[in-house]
């Protein structure tokens, strides 16, 4: 199978963007998707707006070779993110009686019209079933639609991993110490001209009221990710930091 595969999420929701709610999704489905070979590279998060739907959708869908969209396919007035999808692959919204089924079979009488409303899925689409809950995500083409509760998104892409295909897993380890950012910049240059193959990443922190430094290889080559960990935690100690490295990862 391919390693050059690549991936996108559309977190749709007004209140992401307004604060009142803080996503939980792009870190797990960073992870995941790192380690089936798919890695993560954009992530993009609109309101619950039609037009910006379709087009966001449409966009990342062209460049990428999955996405990932999460919110917006509850009950709800402004759940519109199944319509707005079937309108971007134009297509209709078809009910689909199996998930109708366990619908009825779940809610009973309870099962209201605006709930009925997530059975109801776009022509073509093969729906994303899971145990937590008997309303449905889906896929078209080479979009995975899913709930935006974390638990329900989360149990969406577990369900469809054996259908992605399995290239080379996304591989880091990190090397930690309090030390200032511009103290490592020019030989994190260095190394990253040398190991084009990987990402050299630089993540201040503050703890016990002093400023640190994460320095992260993440690649897919183990051999380039460990000579460029080595290499900085060399560096690191010749200018008389001590620093934490993680395990080294199996080769």
């Amino acid at each position: 199978m391919s390693s050059d595969q690549s991936a996108a999420m559309l977190i749709i929701g007004n209140e992401i963007l307004s604060g009142r709610t803080a996503d939980a999704n792009v870190k797990f489905f960073a992870d995941i998707l790192g380690k089936q070979g798919i890695p993560l590279y954009e992530v993009r998060v609109v309101r619950d707006i039609e037009i910006e739907i379709i087009e966001a959708t449409l966009a990342l869908a062209e460049k990428y070779d999955y996405v990932f969209t999460t919110g917006g396919i509850g009950p709800t007035h402004d759940d519109i993110t199944t319509a707005s999808i079937a309108k971007a692959f134009t297509v209709k919204l078809e009910l689909h009686k199996p998930s109708l089924k366990k619908m009825e079979s779940y809610y009973g009488t309870h099962l209201n019209e605006a709930r009925k409303k997530m059975a109801f899925l776009p022509e073509g689409s093969v729906p994303i079933e899971t145990r937590i809950t008997s309303a449905p995500g889906f896929r078209i083409y080479n979009v995975f639609v899913m709930a935006g509760v974390p638990i329900i998104a989360q149990a969406m892409l577990e369900s469809v991993l054996d259908t992605l295909p399995n290239g080379m897993p996304v591989l880091s380890r990190f090397v930690e110490a309090y030390i200032a950012e511009g103290d490592l910049a020019d030989i994190m240059d260095a190394i990253q001209t040398e190991y084009p193959d990987i990402d050299l990443g630089s993540y201040p922190f503050f703890r016990n009221e002093t400023v640190g430094l994460s320095v992260v290889a993440k690649g897919r080559n183990i051999d380039s990710i460990n000579s460029a960990i080595e290499k900085i935690a060399t560096h690191i100690k010749t200018l008389g930091h001590e620093l934490t490295i993680d395990a080294e990862l199996p080769n």
